[in-house]
């Protein structure tokens, strides 16, 4: 224990995690955490100031280093430590802090889990930067409906922004008979009605949040609960649990499995989306516009396209003094504009003219190249399937993705043509991952904001 876990044991109530912990330096921070964390800052805003700077630098504007502005004194803030440290030397701050994942054999009683993982069994970082993708990793794997992927991805992110890391117990997520846990310590900090109505919120955690909408991974506040709320809102679903303890002051969010067919969820959970996007003050939701391609928001640096996003206040902080806002991300500057559509009209299978063209209409293939028109033609009809349904289990999207990219190196956009689906929901749902994993590469991997970046097979 040494004198910060000593402070914040006596004076939780002075909790912020914006606090600077001056004897923490680069030194105590996983620079692979750090360095993931700047490529996917990186592919989401490609053409962002931020992407230049050094490390330590990087790490201020997004609330992982603070500078005592009276003194000289610098170091790692408590969010900072908390996204990219390792777990012996977070616990040296916080001694309660434990994360964990498990899994058991569905309708099996058994004490074993086939899956399980700790911030403390040594064979990774520990940090909640780490924990959440390695979550995630696991939750995609299960053949499920899009908006309840999303929904596990809003729990899991609520249990990480609204944990209470000086309190008991850690934050557990597990699967177990089909059913979801997501428990952290710490309670909600305004009723749960208001919590849930999305209309209200109170970040115990501001900075880690901000970290997270940075690269896409949230909304504005108070909006994730509701999310899930709507999800299960048809009368055939067993309700979600929203369960506080008090002793210790815990939070668990319960999630059941859908029991009715397929059809009659999605047609139930697109008329939920289309009732949030009337009375959501406007904001768009993309979960439900990825279904239809042809929207007109497609802007590839606002964060307000990116992964199961809805949030149309661009890069906004909600709003707090540390926006990011700036107008040069606006959806009406870019190439990607509202104003700028991406010759939708020639995207048709059976169109005349089915060469991919970017958005500065420079084709993206050789005309006169009969062997390359043979190649556009092959990419076409494997991405057919893509193009025909507009759901599909994220397993057969993955393989159609590496079939393309094995062709050749492929432009987001084109990539995006072919699929018939926004730039913004492959690279955060689909591409992303597959790099993560090893399955496809980035053709320019030093210079992630390369005019012709492209995704290639990555090399057996």
């Amino acid at each position: 224990m040494n004198k910060y876990s000593s402070f914040y044991e006596g004076n939780s109530s002075v909790w912020h995690d914006s606090s600077i912990l001056e004897h923490y330096g680069l030194n105590e921070l996983n620079f692979d955490s750090i360095k993931n964390y700047r490529e996917k800052f990186a592919a989401v805003k490609p053409n962002h100031p931020w992407n230049g700077l050094e490390t330590k630098e990087f790490l201020y504007k997004i609330g992982a280093w603070g500078k005592l502005r009276d003194s000289s004194k610098e170091g790692v803030t408590l969010a900072g430590l908390l996204m990219f440290s390792e777990e012996r030397v977070i616990t040296e701050v916080l001694p309660q802090y434990f994360l964990e994942y498990r899994e058991s054999l569905d309708d099996i009683v058994t004490n074993d889990w086939i899956k399980r993982f700790t911030s403390q069994d040594g064979t990774w970082s520990g940090n909640l930067y780490d924990f959440y993708f390695k979550v995630m990793s696991q939750l995609q794997q299960h053949d499920m409906d899009r908006s309840v992927q999303t929904a596990l991805h809003e729990a899991l992110v609520n249990a990480i922004v609204h944990a209470d890391y000086l309190g008991e117990g850690g934050i557990i997520v597990e699967k177990e008979n089909g059913v979801f846990r997501f428990a952290n310590p710490g309670l909600f900090r305004i009723p749960i009605d208001a919590a849930l109505s999305g209309h209200m919120s109170n970040l115990r955690n501001p900075n880690l949040f901000k970290m997270f909408i940075l690269i896409g991974l949230c909304k504005r506040a108070g909006f994730g609960l509701k999310h899930i709320v709507a999800t299960w809102s048809d009368p055939q679903c067993k309700q979600p649990e929203f369960i506080q303890h008090s002793n210790p002051e815990r939070t668990v969010v319960i999630l059941y499995p859908f029991d009715f067919p397929d059809e009659t969820a999605a047609s139930n959970k697109t008329d939920v989306y289309r009732d949030m996007e009337q009375h959501d003050d406007g904001e768009i939701d993309l979960t439900f516009m990825e279904e239809n391609s042809s929207s007109v928001n497609k802007h590839p640096n606002s964060l307000n396209n990116e992964f199961y996003f809805v949030n149309n206040d661009e890069n906004s902080v909600n709003k707090l003094p540390n926006s990011i806002n700036k107008p040069s991300d606006s959806v009406n500057s870019g190439v990607d504009s509202v104003n700028n559509d991406t010759n939708y009209v020639n995207k048709k299978a059976d169109s005349i003219n089915k060469k991919i063209y970017s958005v500065n209409n420079e084709p993206s293939f050789s005309d006169s190249n009969k062997e390359k028109s043979e190649i556009d033609e092959k990419l076409w009809n494997i991405a057919e399937l893509a193009r025909k349904k507009k759901r599909l289990p994220p397993s057969v999207m993955e393989n159609i993705i590496l079939q393309l990219c094995e062709q050749r190196p492929l432009m987001l956009k084109e990539l995006a043509t072919l699929l018939e689906r926004t730039p913004d929901g492959l690279r955060n749902n689909y591409l992303g991952k597959l790099i993560e994993e090893g399955k496809i590469r980035l053709k320019y991997p030093d210079q992630p904001n390369h005019p012709k970046q492209a995704y290639m097979k990555a090399t057996e």
